[in-house]
């Protein structure tokens, strides 16, 4: 099998290899997006193993699932400002720290990362933190809708809650020089398409 694709995959992200944030409402997509990624171009993007101090759950492996820290451990690093960053979200800590993201950029990869709305609000405060921001927002609230209730695993008070947050995070999007790009999840196919052409520098 030829390699050349790969090369020029290289190539193209080496002129850009900021770590690539995206973000957008719950059942929006990311991470069928984000994975779609990794499939078509194996060995140029990488995630990042978050902290968090609830615990391990079966088959969660440390180091690879999660790295898994007291809630001393976690305020620590807080203080230490060695997170870009973190929430608390039922009672327990989680967080993506600046090590993992340099890890992988050190070896020539591009990070991948799945935020939400106050985690690219922590970003963008620190100065320090140069990456490229990309929000994934649905054809309209009704398609949203319909895409979450299709899930069958939500309650109806889930899913207002959900909608409620979505209203909030696409009015953050508006905000200007918040997001490099948005693109409209209207068929996965067409939101990959534009995200693969912006992250490989090619016109969306």
């Amino acid at each position: 099998m030829s390699t050349a694709p790969q090369e020029k995959d290289q190539d193209r992200i080496i002129q850009d290899r900021r770590p690539v944030v995206i973000s957008g409402p719950s059942g929006i997509g990311k991470g069928t997006l984000a994975q779609k990624l990794f499939d078509a171009h194996p060995g140029i993007f990488a995630s990042t193993v978050s902290h968090t101090t609830r615990t391990p759950r079966a088959g969660e492996i440390e180091g690879v699932s999660y790295y898994f820290v007291s809630t001393s451990e976690f305020e620590s690093l807080i203080s230490q400002d060695a997170f870009v960053e973190y929430t608390l979200f039922s009672g327990h800590y989680y967080g993506t720290s600046k090590r993992t993201i340099s890890e992988q950029t050190t070896k020539g990869a591009v990070v991948l990362l799945d935020i939400e709305m106050q985690g690219v609000k922590q970003m963008k405060m620190h100065s320090g933190f140069d990456a490229r921001y990309i929000f994934i927002k649905p054809p309209s609230m009704e398609v949203l809708e319909a895409r979450l209730r299709s899930r069958g695993t939500e309650t109806e008070e889930s899913i207002q809650k959900r909608l409620m947050q979505t209203q909030a995070e696409l009015e953050y999007a508006k905000t200007p020089g918040v997001h490099d790009l948005i693109i409209v999840n209207d068929t996965i196919e067409e939101a990959f398409q534009k995200l693969e052409n912006y992250i490989f520098g090619l016109m969306v």
